[in-house]
């Protein structure tokens, strides 16, 4: 039984070299040719693409590919990885889709239910609409939606290999629902992220359909290959701000990224945690300039020196929040001179929610970077 798994891209990348793995440049319609395969051919929703994002891969694929039994959808940098945390080959699929209906990503267990956690990123009104359309056309669905819904789990990523049988059902289903919500919903003042609705929907949709038909699912991690685009591209421009100690307008520049493209926070984007490093390097600057007409960009403003500094300031201030601060957490704060109080504080802010501990650690803190010669 053949297996082919289509790696879906809307960036340049570098392909696995096992062919199963089959790049498919999605909106590609919309998109200069990368020189790998387009969705925008036969029956296709291509220019649909900022609003359907990976499903219109996964659209072209169910309506013109034939070729393969078993068939696959990962993406330029996440893919699923077997026991020993490599990439799967062919024959590991085949053999695996003997025994189990899917193989997709390990299921999330969420620290609230789903519909909250929908709404602090999307509409919540667009996932109820969805139940409706689910109701409406497929009323034994129903239950399961609604324990999903209002429950903490969820699958992830549109991440997953299975039979063209199930494939095909899956889609059939999955796209008759999408398209009654597309017809139903008003896009009026939504930005660029909230208008990819539909490829957030069917993460949720696709684990109602495996709960519903009890599919017998093999669950595997997910490894990342790197960073997003959108990730690199902000990273590069923060350092070179940090290089002109432009960190108010590193502020500006982070937050107008982060309105258009929430999702740069997450782990799957920020890789690395350095983003969130950046926030830290942005906040203390605009604190100590605030407190004593200087920053640490007076003193440290190279990219690379910046993440390894305050990773190295955030160890050892939760190593002293957890009471137990090492030789080499003390040494680091005695010999750095770029300390200041409010960069502990910020960073004891990270670790310690209670006031009155935050305080008497920072002043323990900066005794020891006090005590400096």
């Amino acid at each position: 039984m053949s297996t082919r798994l289509f790696t879906i891209t809307h960036k340049p990348f570098t392909p696995p070299l096992d062919p199963m793995y089959i790049p498919l440049h999605v909106g590609r319609a919309n998109a200069a040719d990368l020189s790998f395969l387009g969705d925008h051919t036969g029956d296709n929703i291509s220019a649909l693409n900022p609003f359907f994002c990976e499903l219109t891969g996964m659209y072209w694929i169910w309506k013109n590919y034939r070729t393969a039994g078993n068939i696959g959808v990962c993406h330029y940098r996440r893919y699923l990885l077997n026991d020993s945390g490599a990439l799967f080959t062919e024959p590991q699929l085949d053999a695996l889709l003997l025994r189990y209906d899917m193989v997709t990503t390990k299921l999330l267990t969420l620290p609230c239910p789903y519909l909250q956690g929908f709404g602090e990123q999307h509409h919540t009104k667009d996932l109820l609409t969805a139940g409706d359309v689910l109701k409406e056309k497929y009323p034994s669905y129903a239950d399961t939606f609604d324990t999903l819904v209002h429950g903490t789990h969820t699958y992830f990523g549109n991440i997953f290999v299975t039979s063209k049988e199930w494939y095909d059902r899956y889609c059939t289903w999955l796209f008759d629902i999408l398209f009654e919500v597309q017809r139903r919903t008003d896009f009026t003042g939504y930005n660029g992220y909230e208008k990819r609705l539909f490829g957030f929907l069917s993460e949720f949709l696709q684990t109602v359909f495996i709960r519903f038909h009890r599919l017998n699912v093999f669950e595997c991690m997910v490894g990342m290959t790197g960073e997003k685009y959108e990730t690199r591209r902000l990273k590069k421009q923060l350092a070179a701000l940090f290089a002109n100690r432009s960190y108010t307008e590193a502020g500006s520049v982070f937050l107008d990224c982060y309105q258009k493209r929430p999702d740069v926070l997450m782990e799957a984007s920020d890789v690395t945690g350095e983003l969130r490093l950046c926030m830290q390097v942005i906040s203390t600057c605009s604190f100590e300039d605030t407190l004593y007409q200087s920053c640490i960009l007076d003193t440290l403003c190279d990219y690379n020196s910046l993440i390894t500094h305050f990773r190295r300031l955030n160890t050892a201030v939760s190593h002293f929040v957890a009471g137990s601060p090492t030789d080499t957490d003390r040494s680091f704060l005695a010999k750095t001179s770029c300390i200041t109080p409010a960069s502990i504080d910020i960073a004891l802010k990270l670790f310690c929610k209670e006031q009155q501990r935050r305080e008497e650690l920072s002043k323990e803190i900066w005794n020891i970077c006090h005590s400096a010669p």
